[in-house]
């Protein structure tokens, strides 16, 4: 009786290297750029519901939120403003992000993730100290550019500096790191809303920049990747840096095949 044999295809590369405390450090540091998406996500919501942030810059969703006793919360907020501070991070995002991905090739991950953190920065420190409607959005537009450059830089630098067999570990560090800024948004917007005076709002708005910060700080001291090295034609330098971060000698299988996706890329 015949049978059929199937050829699953030859097995993935394995690469000799082993988890070293750089990688991990720099790893560790390199993930805390997804706290700046995830704050962003959980700040926005709670900060448009304090009553003194809309008083003060949309008094016309503030007086009907005063005026309706529906609990329909669309009629509440139905306004083009409120919808433009919203939306307007995420559509610079899009854009910014189409923008980052050619800065991270030509000039790096890091630098582009230094970029991030500076430009991120300073939308959180304009949204904190704003005193009328177009400081808030242009704020809102610079941390959308600063989310931009962060989610196309951050998961680059993580998968190409981890090890093969921890790359989908360390990347999830990225998406966990989105959830804890969600976590600590909303943490942060629940005891904001009760500080009297009406300021809480800039507090949640300003601690924006503590995301902003680790990341802008780390970006100084963290490398860039040996694959950004060598798409630059920084050879020597890249293959010196995969032997650190790796804690190993013989990176010639791993540097070969960075080398080939180099070649095959300029093709494109």
């Amino acid at each position: 009786m015949g049978g059929v044999s199937f050829d699953g295809g030859s097995p993935p590369p394995s690469y000799p290297g082993k988890l070293t405390p750089y990688v991990l450090l720099t790893v560790l540091a390199g993930a805390a750029g997804g706290l700046i998406f995830g704050y962003d996500l959980g700040i926005s919501g709670g900060v448009t519901s304090m009553a003194p942030f809309l008083e003060k810059f949309f008094p016309d969703v503030y007086e009907r939120q005063q005026s309706i006793t529906s609990t329909n919360q669309y009629c509440k907020f139905n306004s083009p403003t409120l919808q433009l501070f919203t939306s307007s991070l995420y559509l610079a995002a899009l854009f910014a992000s189409l923008a980052a991905g050619e800065v991270t090739k030509k000039f790096g991950r890091r630098i582009s993730m230094m970029m991030a953190g500076f430009i991120f920065l300073f939308g959180a420190a304009l949204n904190a100290g704003a005193v009328h409607l177009s400081m808030l959005i242009l704020g809102r537009i610079l941390l959308g550019i600063g989310i931009g450059f962060a989610n196309q830089s951050v998961p680059l630098y993580l998968s190409e500096m981890s090890p093969y067999n921890y790359r989908g570990r360390f990347n999830i560090c990225f998406q966990l790191m989105i959830t804890i800024g969600i976590l600590c948004a909303n943490l942060i917007n629940f005891g904001t809303a009760k500080i009297s005076g009406g300021w809480g709002w800039r507090l949640s708005l300003g601690l924006a920049g503590v995301p902003a910060v680790i990341i802008l700080i780390a970006s100084f001291f963290l490398s860039d990747t040996p694959n950004s090295m060598v798409q630059r034609g920084r050879e020597i330098e890249a293959k010196a840096l995969l032997k650190r971060i790796r804690g190993v000698d013989d990176v010639d299988a791993e540097f070969n095949d960075m080398l080939a996706a180099k070649n095959e890329a300029d093709l494109v």
